[in-house]
């Protein structure tokens, strides 16, 4: 009899425990822009607390309490939102904040992201099935892959050769990175229709004028606030280098929404017809 009693309330107390874990999240930390924007497509955006400085769309996210005033956190500022549940970029955060959440009683977990077609929405399903809502992830999937296809069908449509482009990250003339195969950005170039200039190398490498003029692309990218750091469209035509490619010569400089380019999530479709429009433009 007592075993029994025992085994009944063990039971009751592992059951309650998963519900508490796995039950739909009240007060959401959200700690990427690609991860806000998904949580508010699939009807959470209520629910979010607070964000970190990357989460700028939509325009209710952008005003939100941030968490940190750069991409750092802490336990003391992440707990003081009391949030249930905290969903991080895989990696982002130190082992021993994720210990002290989790110690708390607070949910903390962490979501990898492809850069591809594939990847976006494998990631708009996981997020869905962290809230506990996946017939909704499903759905969202399904119509963000309806709407990439179209995206991709205009590409297609469109594209007579491939203008190299490279992509440049500023933060002023003293900060600049190149983005490299495998990359983010490398990704977003291809399905848009171009072709990355930069073939050396994987991922990010640190800018310089001959990594520029040997890869003599058509095309200078860069984000919207990166090109204002160095001075707008005549900054750029300034730098040295820039006047012996064949983007200088015939002043092919782009600048994008860099959160929409990057999140490959459900505007992906959106990004991939924003940079193309821009690639079009510069022929």
């Amino acid at each position: 009899m007592l075993i029994k009693r025992i085994f009944i309330t063990t039971f009751i107390f592992c059951l309650l425990f998963s519900i508490r874990v796995y039950a739909i999240p009240k007060r959401i930390i959200s700690l990427g822009g690609a991860i806000s924007e998904t949580v508010t497509a699939l009807g959470f955006g209520s629910n979010l607390v607070a964000v970190d400085v990357t989460s700028t769309y939509p325009e209710a996210v952008k005003r939100l309490p941030k968490v940190s005033k750069n991409r750092s956190v802490s336990t003391e500022g992440l707990i003081s939102y009391r949030p249930d549940l905290v969903i991080a970029p895989h990696g982002d955060v130190p082992e021993g904040i994720v210990q002290a959440l989790r110690g708390a009683g607070i949910r903390f977990v962490t979501v990898k992201q492809e850069y591809s077609v594939k990847g976006a929405l494998i990631f708009i399903r996981e997020i869905a099935n962290i809230l506990g809502v996946k017939a909704k992830g499903e759905t969202l999937a399904l119509e963000t892959e309806k709407r990439i296809q179209r995206a991709q069908q205009t590409v297609k449509a469109n594209i007579k050769s491939k203008p190299k482009v490279l992509f440049i990250y500023a933060r002023g003339t003293g900060t600049m990175t190149v983005a490299g195969k495998g990359s983010n950005m490398d990704a977003i170039i291809t399905l848009a229709g171009g072709k990355n200039a930069i073939q050396e190398f994987n991922r990010y490498k640190t800018y310089s004028t001959e990594a520029l003029v040997n890869a003599n692309p058509d095309v200078l990218l860069f984000f919207d606030f990166g090109i204002q750091s160095l001075g707008g469209n005549a900054g750029v035509l300034e730098m040295p280098g820039v006047a012996f490619t064949n983007a200088g010569k015939k002043k092919q400089v782009v600048s994008v929404d860099g959160g929409l380019m990057v999140n490959f999530s459900v505007r992906l479709d959106q990004a991939i017809l924003a940079l193309h429009k821009e690639l079009m433009a510069s022929k």
